[in-house]
């Protein structure tokens, strides 16, 4: 089942006897548990039908002690698994999911990895319990997901404003959700988020941004750069070296990309790049005549460079500090040649 599936079912009281949320992405596992302790008791039948345990602390036998119970006063008991990862013993629980308690409502929560289904254990659970695997998002799924998420929240994001938050905020799920349930709070029901929205309440700078960096590099706006460059160094807690990088690298990728769809239409180019519409592609179209095939090879060359020295892979350059390695990185590709 997809997630949205699972949660319809959820939230119309549709319940299984094993939930095994297992993957890399934490958001939707964590979005799944709170949806079924939110769902499957009422408050007052919470205090003796409902046990949240933690794979490193709890025991296999400890933990069927507890699924085997009977609820209370309830039709049915939760019994929560946070951290399974960090369980020894999980595929001890191979007698219970093969015959589980139609009382007991199990989730399993085991995070920041795919279970390995290929083993006893893992078969067995493909055969007899609801499984979700929580896949981390692709950057080019980003802007879909930001629109589905504000569309949940009764908002609806501008194609700028979605681009600012992709580019400042990436893929980090539960921080994304943060800011536009911040914007939630703040915005009335049914409000179109403009880029002045996302600059008052997420706090982005309007004009020193990846964002805006990625435009001035398109431009070689070299003053601008500049600008970006010095805002960045005074503020690099909010402008991580590592995020800039990534940015400029999927810019610059896609820039490079364009060159094998020149005489292609538009259409075909948004489709090609993974981008949501026409109008994300006018700044990766501003930057073609500006640089070369060459200049861009050798752009996407100094960016993984980059990326290396700023991660201490060549120990000549450990001790550089980021605010130099930001000013080599900008003065290269600004003179690529």
């Amino acid at each position: 089942m997809s997630f949205d599936e699972i949660l319809r079912d959820v939230r119309a009281g549709k319940f299984q006897p094993i939930y095994f949320l297992h993957g890399e992405e934490p958001f939707f596992i964590d979005r799944l548990e709170a949806e079924i302790e939110a769902h499957a008791l009422s408050e007052g039948e919470k205090s003796f039908n409902q046990s949240i345990l933690y794979g490193k602390e709890v025991e296999p036998l400890v933990l069927l002690d507890y699924l085997r119970r009977y609820p209370m006063m309830s039709e049915r008991q939760v019994v929560i698994l946070r951290e399974a990862q960090e369980m020894k013993g999980l595929s001890d629980l191979m007698g219970y999911v093969e015959q589980p308690m139609a009382s007991t409502v199990f989730v399993v929560c085991f995070k920041h990895k795919k279970f390995d289904l290929n083993t006893k254990f893992g078969k067995a659970l493909k055969n007899k319990v609801l499984l979700f695997e929580s896949k981390r998002l692709y950057d080019n799924q980003l802007p879909d997901w930001l629109v589905s998420y504000a569309k949940s929240k009764s908002l609806k994001l501008e194609p700028a404003a979605v681009n600012m938050l992709a580019e400042y905020l990436g893929t980090d799920l539960a921080k994304v959700a943060n800011e536009i349930d911040k914007l939630a709070l703040n915005l009335p029901s049914g409000a179109s988020v403009t880029p002045a929205h996302v600059q008052e309440y997420v706090g982005i700078s309007k004009d020193y941004n990846v964002y805006e960096l990625q435009k001035a590099f398109a431009f070689r706006d070299r003053q601008k750069v500049a600008r970006i460059q010095l805002y960045f160094i005074a503020n690099s807690k909010k402008n991580p070296f590592i995020v800039t990088i990534a940015s400029l690298h999927a810019f610059f990728s896609k820039v490079y990309m364009l060159h094998f769809l020149k005489g292609k239409p538009d259409a075909e180019a948004v489709k090609a790049l993974g981008l949501r519409s026409e109008w994300f592609l006018k700044d990766y179209k501003a930057a073609m005549p500006n640089y070369s095939f060459a200049q861009l090879v050798k752009i996407l060359s100094i960016l993984r460079e980059y990326d290396l020295r700023s991660k201490g892979v060549d120990t000549d350059t450990t001790n550089t500090g980021e605010e130099e390695l930001m000013k080599e990185m900008f003065w290269k590709i600004l003179n690529a040649g």
